[in-house]
């Protein structure tokens, strides 16, 4: 049974430019503009008319953008809830700036150790994680740590844990890698990875989406069957002001918004590509967390009541249940 029957979340890319080359991501690779206040102004406008409640400001990285601090403000003004992942190596120069902004911000980290950090991010941006921290507490943010989990680092989930998060307090957001576009992340995650993961997920301060596990095991979205709803719960917004169909990954689809994003969404063309989500061939298998995590949440079934339980407890241990009312 469907319980939101509109879009609920905006992946709003800033730019595909970024400042790191992670190696289990190819969005830096592409050329970039960066979007307007204008065109983010008028989006925001039909964003809310549509019934969207997050906006994910991403990229690339976002905080290359020089006006990302009046982006969330405007968002904020409008009853957005916030989202900014960001790798770090900016954040020191624009803390203040982003200060009070930014619901959720995430700081990437995928390794207590300072090689291997930097190694799978490309460029040595460990120190200013650690810096980061520092400034964030001390301007009154609580970021999450946002780990990338792979075969070969679940075994660190523990020291950061122990020795970086709790801490300071901070969440623990575990994210299971996944395969997309040939990108080489590693391959799957063992089951004896997944169990790992499900018993961090419990641990105080860890946040998990356990219906990221049961997918995974049930062998990703089926096209017979499908659990994703990506394009119905999802907005995403390319640099080049386009709406981008039926998700970025897949992105088969992209219509140029000029000032009509809302009627551009309900008509008849896009209404068409929306209505095969998860149909695709491309999608059999598809596990791609960040359009799973909305899909989970608007319709009953059994990833819904999978992954309810850590849904709550982030939400209460972050107070945004409030701004969802």
């Amino acid at each position: 049974m469907r319980l939101i029957k509109h879009p609920v979340l905006c992946n709003y890319y800033l730019t595909y430019r970024c400042n790191a080359t992670c190696s289990f991501c190819d969005i830096w690779e592409k050329p970039s503009p960066y979007i307007s206040i204008d065109n983010f102004r008028e989006n925001l406008r039909d964003l809310k008319r549509l019934g969207v409640k997050v906006i994910d400001f991403t990229g690339g990285e976002p905080l290359l953008h020089r006006d990302l601090d009046i982006l969330l403000l405007e968002a904020k003004k409008a009853g957005m809830i916030t989202t900014v992942t960001t790798n770090c190596l900016l954040y020191p120069k624009y803390a203040e700036r982003l200060k009070g902004r930014i619901d959720m911000l995430h700081f990437s980290l995928d390794s207590p150790v300072e090689e291997e950090h930097n190694l799978s991010r490309g460029v040595k941006c460990f120190d200013k994680v650690m810096e980061s921290i520092e400034i964030a507490k001390r301007i009154g943010e609580r970021p999450d740590i946002l780990f990338t989990v792979f075969e070969q680092n679940v075994d660190k989930i523990e020291q950061v844990w122990k020795d970086i998060t709790m801490p300071n307090n901070l969440v623990l957001i575990l994210n299971p890698v996944f395969d997309y576009n040939g990108v080489e992340t590693g391959g799957g995650l063992s089951d004896e990875t997944l169990k790992k993961l499900l018993w961090w997920g419990r641990q105080k301060n860890v946040y998990l989406n356990e219906a990221f596990i049961s997918l995974r095991r049930n062998g990703g979205n089926h096209i017979n069957n499908p659990i994703c709803k990506a394009a119905s719960t999802t907005l995403v917004i390319s640099p080049e002001n386009k709406l981008v169909l039926p998700c970025y990954h897949l992105g088969t689809k992209s219509f140029r918004i000029d000032n009509n994003l809302y009627e551009l969404y309900k008509s008849a063309e896009v209404q068409e590509i929306i209505a095969l989500e998860g149909k695709l061939k491309e999608c059999e298998g598809c596990v791609i967390n960040c359009y799973m995590q909305p899909s989970f949440a608007v319709e009953i079934n059994k990833y819904f009541w999978k992954a309810l339980p850590s849904t709550l407890k982030y939400n209460y241990i972050k107070s945004t249940w409030k701004q969802l009312l």
